[in-house]
């Protein structure tokens, strides 16, 4: 989920880390400039009438999150005064302000870095005044705290939750919590240094997986906690750092030295391929392949069965992945849109600064500012090949984030505001 911190947007990990903003050089598509013309002309014409714009109770210095269908801003720290996290309901297109549902106290002290609602819980989570990660949980209803672990939160099968502690002195461990009351139900120890990461679908976890410094690999069912099976990645008496991630049914390791991508499947750790892909930043599913970023720029797509390359570009940076199309920013004007496939272009959407959406299947959402000061708001529709406008905006700064209908932005005294955008 993306921070307000008036005027600084911080972002989940996300499935697909942002990129720079594209140079505005090159030939743009054919395609791209009747799209353009027609965003000017939409953009110039004759506002609509001056909407309600709703201003969110909070300190200059506050930082304020939108999850599920509420608002919530959480103070900044001062030497004095107390701090308090706050529960604002999102306003009805008839509200005229914000209505508070509940405050709850907060240590005056600790760097607040996101909040999530799961299961009837509003999970916080920060850096304590210790420097520990931790996830404190309050009643979604009355915002009464139940409980405080460290770790980070992640939703399993069956309705608990498990919270991952890592730490660099190797105390830290995976635990599962009653998500209800707290109650620690199991541990497993986070090897350091070492690695882990988790399986499974729609924002629920099944299995996770930890990277021993030997270079075996662990992989263990989330909710009993119990050892499922392992393999060995490094043969022989070895000490070694590898990355890991997991994507759908695809384990990929990036071993010592860099050069190389391994592939397992999943659930058996049977080892599939080896590839040559210098440097991997990260790796996500795209449409029926695998797309590969390197840290050093540009996009290598392979085949997930075999490993073998389908497609390269050393220039383009990937942006976002709907389906079987990819948005990119290369060397064109803004950001275009390929064939996850073949690679094939298809058309330039222009230049946009993408907004962080709260749900997996929003859709993606797009900002540009016009010459009189307002700002254009758009549906980004990869599949169509177009750019919806759907509302033009006044005295908004950018620096939003969504949840269709409502979107929440900074606006140009530097106070948050939310709008709630034209169907």
């Amino acid at each position: 989920m993306s921070i307000i911190e008036l005027g600084e947007i911080r972002d989940e990990p996300t499935a697909v880390p942002p990129v720079r903003r594209p140079r505005a050089a090159g030939r743009p598509l054919r395609s791209s400039a009747v799209l353009l013309l027609a965003l000017v002309v939409l953009a110039g014409a004759t506002p609509p009438p001056e909407r309600t714009v709703i201003v969110v109770p909070a300190a200059r210095a506050a930082t304020v999150y939108l999850a599920a269908d509420s608002v919530f801003v959480v103070d900044p720290p001062t030497p004095n005064e107390d701090r308090h996290l706050t529960a604002y309901a999102q306003p009805s297109p008839s509200d005229a302000g914000m209505r508070r549902r509940w405050q709850a106290s907060l240590p005056r002290h600790g760097d607040y870095l996101n909040v999530l609602v799961q299961q009837g819980l509003v999970l916080v989570m920060g850096v304590d005044a210790a420097g520990v990660f931790q996830t404190t949980a309050f009643d979604a209803e009355t915002g009464q705290q139940r409980w405080q672990h460290p770790g980070a939160p992640q939703p399993i099968v069956d309705g608990g939750l498990l919270l991952s502690d890592s730490r660099g002195d190797g105390s830290g461990a995976i635990s599962r919590v009653e998500a209800e009351t707290g109650r620690l139900l199991w541990s497993v120890p986070v090897p350091s240094p070492g690695e882990s990461t988790y399986h499974g679908a729609y924002g629920r976890v099944d299995q996770f997986l930890l990277v021993q410094p030997t270079g075996e690999v662990q992989v263990y069912d989330a909710t009993s906690g119990q050892l499922l099976r392992s393999v060995d990645t490094l043969p022989g008496d070895r000490s070694a750092f590898q990355r890991v991630q997991v994507v759908d049914d695809l384990l990929l390791l990036v071993p010592p030295g860099a050069t190389r991508l391994v592939g397992y499947g999943l659930p058996g750790l049977n080892p599939l391929w080896t590839t040559e892909v210098p440097l991997v930043s990260y790796t996500i599913r795209c449409g029926d392949l695998l797309c590969v970023v390197p840290q050093n720029g540009g996009l290598q797509v392979l085949d997930p069965a075999t490993g073998l390359l389908r497609w390269s570009d050393p220039t383009d940076l990937l942006a976002d992945v709907r389906g079987d199309r990819l948005l990119v920013a290369g060397t064109g004007a803004g950001y275009a849109v390929r064939d996850a496939a073949t690679g094939q272009p298809r058309i330039e959407l222009g230049n946009w600064a993408l907004i962080p959406v709260l749900g997996r299947d929003d859709p993606l959402l797009g900002v540009r500012q016009t010459a009189d000061g307002r700002v254009v708001v758009a549906k980004l529709d990869l599949v169509a090949g177009r750019a919806q406008v759907i509302d033009v905006l006044p005295g908004l700064a950018s620096n939003c984030q969504a949840s269709l209908p409502v979107l929440l932005c900074q606006r140009l005294d530097g106070s948050p505001a939310l709008w709630r955008l034209r169907p």
